[in-house]
């Protein structure tokens, strides 16, 4: 199946993207599905939206789908329908701090 990502501004820059990514994924539509293919196309992220050891999500950055924040969901969890057929895509956005 065919998943539209959008990444960040200064992760697009890293990995030279322009626009939307689209991966094929294989098997259960998850954001782990998504990540692995992200970080196997481009291996230059490896590390940038999760921990390569414990593979646990960067602390600024958030995943939202069909604007619904999954951040905090199961990394194997059945990501939207709409996702997953590629209507709506996922969204990786930087978190934004300050005070």
């Amino acid at each position: 199946m065919m998943i539209r990502v959008m990444l960040p501004a200064h992760l697009r820059t890293l990995a030279n993207i322009r626009g939307e990514v689209r991966l094929e994924v294989e098997g259960a539509a998850t954001v782990r599905a998504v990540l692995d293919a992200l970080e196997a196309r481009y291996p230059m992220l490896r590390g940038t939206i999760r921990d390569q050891q414990t593979q646990q999500r960067r602390p600024f950055l958030r995943f939202f789908a069909c604007e619904d924040d999954l951040s905090h969901e199961s990394p194997d969890a059945p990501l939207p329908d709409a996702v997953a057929s590629g209507a709506e895509p996922l969204f990786i956005i930087g978190a934004i701090a300050g005070g």
